[in-house]
């Protein structure tokens, strides 16, 4: 299985500036997620910036950085440019790490690679997990995922899917931010409008499916600790590394 990873990392971010380098553990955040992605079986992994702080940290600790256009409106956009820039053929297969998952199990970055490559009939390979808080299932900052018999998406919504769905009963799974894509959909991908239903939900991977590009979901073969997206997800990352 070939396959690289690409890891997008912006500076500017809303509720926490600068979070690609905040300290986790004595190394920055984004070292953490580096590392991670490079112990899974990616052929190389990249680290795509704007921002020249983020490429002088990541080059400190021995990564490959590609600088993109600060205009993209999105990690796939500045994954598609990295694709373009080291002159990757449209059957190449990408994953997308986000630079806030300093934690994410590398055995799931090869999950959703082989995925993708054992299922030529789809663009895209993404993970999901059940949701077993009924607290979890009626937020909407939790991104939720129904598939079909193959395993393929329906729909991903932040409003409670299916209906009536219990945490007792596992029958609710969040979707797992993790993609693989070949080259070829990315290239697709950024030609296209913004979708009605992507701006409504606020969820860049409905612009895919509004142009019939097939998704796989699969169970994630291990937990997805979370991410980081707040202090307090920042506080909980720092206070599991003190204990390792």
């Amino acid at each position: 299985m070939a396959f690289s990873v690409v890891i997008p990392a912006r500076y500017a971010a809303s509720r926490l500036p600068g979070k690609p380098l905040l300290d986790l553990a004595g190394k920055p955040m984004l070292q953490h997620t580096y590392e991670r992605a490079s112990a899974s079986a990616a052929e190389a992994v990249y680290i795509a910036t704007d921002d020249a702080r983020i490429r002088d940290a990541a080059e400190s600790f021995g990564a490959k950085v590609y600088m993109t256009s600060p205009q993209h409106r999105s990690g796939t956009d500045r994954i598609q440019e990295v694709t373009q820039q080291l002159g990757m053929s449209e059957a190449t297969i990408v994953v997308n790490v986000q630079a806030d998952e300093p934690l994410i199990p590398p055995q799931i970055i090869d999950q959703v690679a082989q995925n993708l490559e054992q299922h030529a009939d789809v663009g895209i390979a993404t993970l999901c997990e059940p949701i077993s808080s009924q607290e979890q299932i009626d937020d909407p900052n939790v991104v939720k995922v129904v598939v079909d018999s193959a395993q393929r998406a329906l729909y991903f919504s932040r409003a409670t899917i299916p209906w009536q769905a219990s945490a007792s009963a596992q029958n609710c799974f969040r979707h797992v931010g993790i993609y693989a894509y070949r080259v070829s959909i990315l290239n697709q991908f950024v030609q296209w409008p913004v979708a009605e239903l992507e701006l409504s939900e606020k969820l860049e991977q409905l612009r895919a499916l509004h142009h019939g590009v097939a998704i796989h979901v699969a169970v994630c073969q291990e937990r997805l600790p979370a991410g980081v997206d707040t202090e307090r997800d920042l506080e909980a990352v720092r206070a599991y590394l003190a204990k390792q």
